[in-house]
Parts: C-alpha cells; structure tokens; sequence
C-alpha cells in the first residue's frame, strides 16, 4: 500500500511563500514503484469542493496548473527521494484551504483519477 504524507502547511502573511512536501512510502500492490505514479495537489476550504491545484506526470516532464495558481505555485518531484513538492508564492488568503498530495496513474484535474491520498496539511494566509 502506497502511503503519502504532507508536511510544510502553516500560517502565513498574504504575499508569502510555503513549501509543501509530500513524502511516499510502500508500494502498491502492483508493485508500482512511486517515480510511475502522476503525483497531483488538491486543496479543500470549509464549505467547498476539494479542487484541483496542479499535477505531475511520473516523470515531472508535464504539469498542470489550475488557473487560480497558475504563476505563482510551482510543482516538482524528486523520485529519488519519492517526494514531490508544492512551492506556493505571492499567498492570497483565498488559497486558505487543506492542501492534499494524491497519487494516480496519469496526470489529470480529476480527484477521481488519484488513488492514494494523503491526510492534507493546513495552509491558512491572513490578510
């Protein structure tokens, strides 16, 4: 079973920057090692749907951003490390939410494609 844990959320000033880290561990049943896995970032605010935020391809040669975010967050892995990360600039308030690393077999907007989660770090930016 392939397990992903986020790190890095927390509280930040509008305008700032965090680091988001999402740490793999296990192996699917498959075998499927995580470097062949698209690696994808949702967030969910209170009341809201879980939304896509950006996404990899196994090899990190394609990603994908959500308009929201597009220029100011940045997605990357290290597949040696089995980790890939979420580097968020120019923080706005409204990217408030719980952020969520998953894994899929290819790199899509749709949470319905990823089928290993993480537990979500929170990211608050105050105003």
């Amino acid at each position: 079973q392939v397990q992903l844990a986020e790190s890095g959320g927390g509280l930040v000033q509008a305008g700032g920057s965090l680091r988001l880290s999402c740490a793999a561990s296990g192996r699917a049943p498959s075998g499927r090692a995580f470097s062949s896995y698209a690696m994808g970032w949702f967030r969910q605010a209170p009341g809201k749907e879980r939304e896509f935020v950006s996404t990899s391809s196994w090899s990190g040669g394609s990603t994908y951003y959500a308009d929201s975010v597009k220029g100011r967050f940045t997605i990357s892995r290290d597949n040696a490390k089995n980790t890939v990360y979420l580097q968020m600039n120019s923080l706005k308030p409204e990217d408030s939410a719980v952020y969520y690393c998953a894994a899929g077999t290819i790199a899509t907007q749709r949470p319905y494609d990823y089928t290993y989660w993480g537990q979500g770090t929170q990211v608050t930016v105050s105003s």
